[in-house]
Parts: structure tokens; C-alpha cells; sequence
């Protein structure tokens, strides 16, 4: 059962996503992420704010809050975007043309 996004969480939310130490490193988020913004951090998984669009130009919701089991993926206030900058940067990730 996919968990609900926080608030805030989503092309609404404008904003970056990052993983908080309640992560149980249970590792179903990095393969979800299309844009491999996730990775092993020292503690618990990270989310690279330059790779990450919120799945914007692939899912209609971020893939790795639907998977999450412990729900410690959340809005990171430190990285705001419009959803005009995460769907550039899902096409400079991707290549494709705007």
C-alpha cells in the first residue's frame, strides 16, 4: 500500500525532497527514483536537490514518498523550485527538448 504524501510533498509543494534519520535504510526508494537523485549517505539514504524534479516529467507523484514504508521523505524548505525549474531540470536530466 502506497503511503500519502506529507504535506506539502508534490508539484504543489514546490519544493526538493530530502530523507530524514527516522529512514530504516530499507532501500525501495533509489531504484524508484527515474533520476537517480537518491543514494547511500553516511546514515541513512540522500536526495541530490539538483536531480531530483519530484518525478516531474515521469510520474504524476514522486515515486519514492508512494514506496516509502516509514514516510521520512519530506519537503526540504532548503530547496524550493517551481514547477517550471523541475521540468527543466527534468530535461536537461533527460535531454529531452522543451
Amino acid at each position: 500500500m502506497a503511503a500519502t504524501a506529507p504535506a506539502g510533498v508534490g508539484r504543489r509543494g514546490h519544493v526538493s525532497l530530502r530523507i530524514t534519520e527516522e529512514c530504516i535504510n530499507c532501500d525501495v526508494c533509489e531504484p524508484e527514483c527515474p533520476n537517480t537523485a537518491i543514494s547511500p549517505g553516511e546514515v541513512v539514504y540522500v536526495i541530490d536537490p539538483q536531480r531530483c524534479t519530484e518525478c516531474v516529467g515521469h510520474y504524476d507523484t514522486p515515486q519514492c514518498v508512494e514506496v516509502c514504508p516509514v514516510e521520512c521523505i519530506v519537503p526540504d524548505p532548503d530547496h524550493r523550485d517551481s514547477v517550471e525549474e523541475l521540468e527543466a531540470r527534468y530535461r536537461a536530466l533527460t535531454g529531452e527538448e522543451p
